[in-house]
């Protein structure tokens, strides 16, 4: 796994053992990116959640693409480690805050901020995207010109609206779905 473009462009992040954590695969984070440049244009000055962070590959590719902030939400020491280390790594790290929570105790602490690009990547399988969707329509949490972008496995259904969010893209990548929300 590697930062596909930016200022860190080309460095190799550590990654998981096992099989129980699923990194996006390198190229879907490049898709991925080349659909939010489209919509978002340059990344100068965006604020960015990675709440699902894992290895923390989605926000370190923004920040190295431009963005000025991003919060990293992971509730496993171990894969807060590698955040770590990824974030030196790239020396990103001034950029970046790491909260080690779960996701849902995390948020609530969020209500004040706004950010223009949310990403959700948890688990396959447990119904976790949609109630964060919900949260962070409830909480306000996008910017007016934001995007939410929802990685779920290729079967799982998401509304095509949830609450003020609406999807305004779907891409699926083998086994992969992206839904996009603004």
């Amino acid at each position: 796994m590697r930062v596909i473009a930016g200022t860190s462009r080309g460095r190799r992040l550590t990654e998981f053992d096992g099989h129980d954590v699923r990194p996006t695969p390198d190229r879907v984070r490049e898709a991925l990116f080349n659909i939010l440049r489209s919509r978002l244009g340059d990344f100068a000055g965006l604020r960015v959640l990675d709440l699902f962070a894992g290895s923390g590959a989605l926000a370190i590719e923004a920040l190295s693409r431009g963005a000025t902030s991003a919060c990293l939400v992971e509730k496993t020491p171990a894969a807060a480690k590698i955040i770590r280390e990824n974030l030196n790594r790239c020396n990103l790290s001034d950029q970046a805050k790491l909260i080690i929570l779960d996701a849902w105790k995390a948020l609530p602490g969020f209500a004040s901020r706004s950010f223009d690009l949310v990403f959700l990547d948890p688990p396959y399988g447990q119904e976790m995207v949609e109630r964060a969707l919900i949260e962070v329509d409830r909480l306000e949490l996008l910017s007016k010109e934001g995007i939410v972008c929802a990685e779920t496995a290729a079967d799982e259904i998401l509304p095509e609206s949830i609450g003020q969010l609406r999807r305004i893209d779907q891409r699926r990548y083998g086994t992969i779905l992206i839904n996009f929300y603004s």
